[in-house]
């Protein structure tokens, strides 16, 4: 969104940024930091970066009065002679870097070239002043909120690298989106595809992306998912940036290719400390559209958060150039030369290692969290070496260990991490797992997920309302007979509450039993109420979940809360007995905004 300036000033001083984007770029054929004046106004610097790889970028150091492109923006992105940058509308954090926090604009941008010992100097005030010779350019953009609030942003290139690293840092949460993200902005005949098969947002089977607004022409919800009308191939199909997510632990990295698959543009995460979320948080990578392919970096979003942002941690991320192959990870080891705030070498940090878990479950997978208010981490058990987990690289304090079945939380404890060293921990017992109870019956599995229930597979990647999606209301459930994939994922108050479980008991089983329902998110206070046979339960209150969309948005991740219904012997008869689960909730919402949960797992207890 604009600032409140007039449209005419915003196209005149536009049309100077485009202009100066058109003049070829002066390649020094060497690694070189170069200030540049737009329209030869002093007033008016862009720093210059050849990386002597092939990359040459700018970075604007000036405000030219609109919000599309303001001073700490990547402003041009040529590689290999192509421009990969959007002329219209800059690179930046947020939607820019001045309207990160309210009623604030003032942003501050340097440039330096640092010695491979990190001896700095700083960039020439002169037009078409140049530094040579250095083994690493370092640009801080800097914006301090009226809270006395501070974010600093990176751009540190590495000499012969087709590479930008990049590196946030804030004291204060920017107020304006309630958000941190990096948003790469590529014309879409420079990276007209997506990622391929296999990678986070890749390509389906069908060709497509879920992410590919390109055709769409009718918006499903919010304006931000959008669909194909009828008489269109693809008519009732949705597509969303939302539908490129993948849940963090899944990935390392994302981008696209150009058409010949020659150039590939990446963006490579580092551990995600100072994320919010957790392993198996999710939110939108990117987007396609007509004009750009929009790679969007996540530090926090304010959708479906499960827990508070962290602050006062150095988020590192690298925007990568290939020859069209998957990226390598990134060497960030020279950062310690850099003078970044928040940067923590190696030595000031710590680990934790376990030498095994009981109790679990075969055919799940195990993942042990770390968290506290500063940072995240997490490490993938190796049951075939008896659970076994080792997480390294840790900021000191004290966090809450974590150990999740897929996704459910079976197991918790408090561990110290102190710096210098690996701290070891003895054999740990799971023993909050549900299905270590035994039931008389069970729909899905207990594992925090719903995506072995009917179109749990397909929720992440589309609506709801999409047309390959399976309809919500598939009638009775019968246990025994019908297999978990007839179960929905998802119950709505306005689209399929109401659904009906029947089972069979003997004379033996009538007696006191609990019908157990685990969520794993809901939407405006949505939580199961239930009848059996002519009894019916109280509603039960609602918990705690994520204040956004998550159902509609691709992720069925919240707070996994376990809803308990004490049943009356009185209530239950020989032989069929009809389960009614319904959906309460509160609010306007209709459809599929209305009151709702997904399921985790169903069972029936005695």
């Amino acid at each position: 969104m604009l600032n409140p300036r007039s449209w005419r000033a915003w196209l005149a001083q536009a049309a100077v940024v485009a202009s100066a984007l058109a003049l070829p770029h002066a390649a020094m054929a060497a690694f070189s930091l170069t200030t540049r004046w737009d329209s030869g106004s002093a007033s008016k610097v862009q720093y210059e970066v050849d990386t002597n790889a092939g990359l040459v970028l700018r970075v604007m150091a000036y405000d030219n009065g609109a919000s599309t492109q303001s001073a700490g923006d990547i402003s041009s992105l040529v590689y290999n002679g192509v421009q990969y940058q959007d002329p219209a509308r800059g690179s930046q954090l947020n939607s820019g870097f001045d309207g990160l926090y309210s009623n604030v604009s003032a942003v501050s941008v340097s440039a330096e070239m640092l010695s491979a010992s990190g001896a700095s100097t700083p960039a020439s005030t002169a037009q078409n002043g140049a530094l040579t010779g250095g083994a690493y350019i370092k640009i801080t953009v800097t914006s301090n909120s009226g809270k006395g609030g501070l974010l600093k942003h990176y751009y540190l290139i590495k000499a012969g690298e087709p590479r930008v690293y990049m590196a946030t840092y804030f004291t204060e949460e920017p107020d304006t989106l309630d958000m941190v993200r990096y948003i790469v902005r590529v014309p879409i005949g420079a990276l007209s595809s997506g990622p391929p098969a296999g990678v986070p947002g890749g390509q389906t089977s069908a060709g497509t992306w879920p992410q590919d607004l390109r055709g769409t022409d009718t918006t499903v919800e919010s304006g931000d998912v959008f669909g194909f009308s009828a008489g269109n191939a693809s008519a009732g199909q949705t597509r969303s940036k939302h539908y490129a997510n993948q849940r963090l632990k899944d990935w390392q990295y994302f981008g696209g290719r150009n058409s010949a698959g020659t150039v590939g543009l990446w963006l490579y995460r580092d551990g995600q400390e100072g994320g919010s979320g957790g392993p198996f948080y999710r939110s939108l990578l990117n987007q396609i559209t007509t004009t750009t392919n929009e790679l969007t970096y996540i530090v926090n979003y304010s959708e479906g958060q499960t827990e508070p942002f962290r602050l006062g941690v150095l988020n590192a991320y690298t925007l990568i150039f290939t020859d069209g192959s998957a990226p390598a990870a990134p060497d960030t080891s020279w950062f310690s030369v850099a003078g970044l705030q928040g940067y923590v070498p190696p030595s000031g940090r710590g680990g934790i290692a376990g030498v095994a878990l009981t109790g679990t479950v075969a055919g799940n997978a195990y993942t042990v969290g770390f968290a506290n208010d500063q940072a995240q981490y997490w490490a993938s058990a190796d049951l075939a070496n008896r659970g076994f987990f080792k997480s390294t690289g840790m900021l000191p304090g004290a966090y809450t260990l974590t150990v999740y079945k897929n996704e459910l939380a079976v197991y918790s404890t408090g561990v110290q991490v102190t710096a210098g060293s690996t701290a070891s921990l003895n054999t740990i017992a799971i023993d909050g797992d549900p299905e270590a109870t035994p039931a008389l019956w069970r729909i899905g599995r207990w594992d925090g997920a719903p995506t072995e229930l009917r179109n749990g597979a397909q929720v992440t990647t589309m609506h709801p309302s999409d047309v390959r999606l399976a309809s919500w209301s598939p009638g009775a459930f019968t246990v025994g007979s019908s297999a978990d994939t007839a179960f929905p994922a998802y119950l709505w108050r306005d689209v399929n509450s109401g659904q009906v479980v029947r089972f069979t008991l003997t004379s033996a089983q009538v007696k006191d039993a609990t019908l157990r329902i685990g969520i794993t998110t809901a939407r405006a206070n949505g939580r199961p109420s239930i009848s059996v046979n002519t009894w019916s339960s109280d509603t039960p209150a609602a918990s705690t979940q994520p204040t956004t969309r998550t159902l509609t948005v691709g992720t069925y991740r919240g707070n996994n809360t376990t809803y308990r219904f004490a049943i009356p012997a009185s209530a239950l008869v020989v032989g069929t007995n009809t389960l009614t689960i319904n959906v309460a909730g509160g609010g306007s919402a209709t459809g599929y905004l209305s009151p709702s949960f997904a399921v985790d797992a169903i069972n029936f207890v005695q």
